[in-house]
This record gives structure tokens, sequence and C-alpha cells, in this order.
């Protein structure tokens, strides 16, 4: 069976298109919401990011740790922010490839906003059978497919919770009924 090579979900968040732009284009909040990412070095932290600049991103999945090299590919305030993870390692990112592209695009919609997040495999020349068990080992039994699906539901519900100033689903100090 071959492999899914990309993913996403949409979720509508009570805000202008713009508002959620700025945010997510800003590399460095993504581990406000993300449950991986912890957060990224931006050259200007707290502005949304522009064509061909470059950043390090920082990441946890249990105890292990590793970091990212990425290039944003597209900026287009409040409609669409792109970049693609070009080398990953364990303390540097020195492992170079098409690794994986992340897109978020922003539509306007009834309450709000609805936004989508799209994971895309970049690894496009790795055999169905070795990606699936190097999947299989990293994410403790299941494919990326299906691992960033669960992490875009998570990363998009946050970002709502966030914004709206709602609580996290799964969040303890949720009101009960």
């Amino acid at each position: 069976m071959a492999r899914i090579m990309q993913v996403h979900d949409s979720i509508v968040i009570a805000a202008q298109p713009l508002e959620l732009y700025e945010q997510i284009a800003d590399p460095s909040q993504m581990g406000r919401w993300s449950p991986e990412n912890t957060g990224a070095e931006v050259p200007h932290p707290g502005s949304p990011a522009t064509v061909g600049m470059t950043f390090t991103g920082s990441n946890r999945r249990g105890r292990a740790r590793w970091v990212t090299s990425c290039t944003v590919t597209e900026a287009v305030p409040g409609e669409r922010f792109t970049f693609e993870v070009t080398a990953i390692g364990p303390t540097k990112p020195l492992l170079k490839g098409r690794i994986a592209r992340w897109s978020y695009t922003f539509e306007p919609a009834d309450g709000g906003t609805l936004v989508t997040e799209t994971w895309t495999d970049g690894r496009t020349r790795w055999p169905d059978a070795v990606a699936s068990r190097f999947d299989r080992f990293v994410t403790g039994g299941r494919l990326f497919s299906d691992f960033q699906r669960g992490n875009i539901a998570r990363t998009l519900a946050a970002l709502r919770a966030d914004v709206e100033g709602t609580p996290r689903p799964g969040d303890e100090r949720a009101p009960r009924d």
C-alpha cells in the first residue's frame, strides 16, 4: 500500500484572516499551539516571516529532541503561509534534504476565518517500506500521515482556544458540565 504523502485539517476561528496570519507567520509563536514544536529562532521575533527567510525550529516528542532548518516559501498576508523543512538533526540541522512542507491558508468564513493546516511529506525518494518502518519507530507505531493528522487537529484546537480565550480541549481547568 502506498503511503499517504499529505494530510490536512481545518477549523473556523473567531478572528480576522490577517490577525491569524500574523500569528502563524511568526514561527517563534508555534510552540504555543503545537504538540511537538517548542518554538523557533527567527531573525525578527514578533514579526511575520517573509519569503526566503530561514529559521531554526526546535521540537520534542517524548524524550526525543531535534532541530530543523526551515525556509519560508510563501507569505501572502491574510491568505497563505508556507515553509519547507530542509534539514534536521538532534542538536544542529545537519541532515539536509526534502523533509516536509507545512502550509496554512486563511479564508473568510461565517463566524471568522477557516484556517487550514497541511503537512506534506517531503521524503519522496524513500521507499514506502523504509518510510513505514522509520515512521513506526519514531512515532510509537504509527505512520507519519496518521501521526501528523492528530498533531494538526491538536494545533488548530489550541490555536482557536488561544485566540478566542477559551479552555483548550483536555485542559483540566476547563469548566465541567
